[in-house]
């Protein structure tokens, strides 16, 4: 199975699974749990951004205004509405 498989069924199961369990499988990972995530202390993360910039900067990969994604999800909104 895979990892990503594996996730789906915690994530599926977690989701439906009673109040008992889900603190007993909290106490199992509690430890490795961070309270606070610190996006900019994560390389993986920053260097994720940093691509997507320098990919941007490029002309690579195009980028959208807050008003244009304000835009498509107004529309997206009302498509679903008049299904």
């Amino acid at each position: 199975m895979t990892i990503a498989a594996i996730r789906k069924k915690l994530h599926d199961y977690i989701n439906i699974a009673d109040d008992e369990k889900v603190k007993a499988i909290y106490t199992l990972v509690e430890s490795e749990i961070s309270t606070e995530y610190k996006w900019h202390e994560d390389e993986n993360f920053v260097a994720e951004l940093e691509d997507r910039y320098t990919r941007f900067e490029a002309g690579i990969d195009k980028g959208y205004s807050i008003d244009e994604v304000r835009s498509f999800m107004h529309d997206r909104k009302r498509e679903a509405r008049n299904d």
